[in-house]
């Protein structure tokens, strides 16, 4: 008898199943308030893993003006599908602190939720880099890449530029 409940016992452990009591000793509080300050999320805060893709102004389709009107913004429009998450929602994307800014700045990660694609279906988003395809350079190693990405909050009328 003791043997069957001794094998029992270590079942959560041979599964990787923890109780609450063990989930909340690996929680991290701290680290979770230090992101959220960070990042400006707030803890528990959804996080999509997305297949990123590219795309430039000069590409067929891609006009001056997103689906919401507004002209789209090189490294901070993105498309995504509405039903995953809203237009005018501003996102958090970790990847792309950092890089190189039209402008000689470095990026802050923010990006805004204006333009949708018909190829853009379910976790996956287009990340607009600008004008011609040379503006891609600078992020090509983030094409076809999953990138870390969170609703930080949300806009009214257009994004600023």
């Amino acid at each position: 008898m003791r043997r069957r409940l001794a094998a029992l016992a270590a079942l959560p452990i041979l599964f990787g199943v923890t109780s609450s009591a063990q989930a909340a000793q690996n929680s991290d509080p701290i680290g979770d308030l230090i992101i959220s300050a960070l990042t400006g999320t707030l803890p528990g805060t959804p996080e999509f893993r997305m297949k990123a893709t590219l795309y430039h102004a000069g590409a067929k389709g891609v006009g001056a003006l997103d689906s919401l009107g507004c002209r789209v913004v090189a490294m901070r429009t993105v498309a995504i599908d509405r039903s995953v998450i809203p237009r005018r929602s501003k996102l958090f994307i970790k990847e792309t602190v950092g890089l190189p800014m039209p402008d000689g700045s470095t990026h802050d990660g923010y990006w805004y939720a204006t333009d949708v694609g018909g190829a853009i279906k379910g976790e996956k988003i287009d990340l607009y880099t600008g004008h011609g395809k040379s503006s891609m350079k600078p992020l090509m190693s983030l094409n076809l890449a999953k990138l870390t990405v969170q609703k930080v909050g949300e806009f009214k009328g257009c994004p600023p530029a």
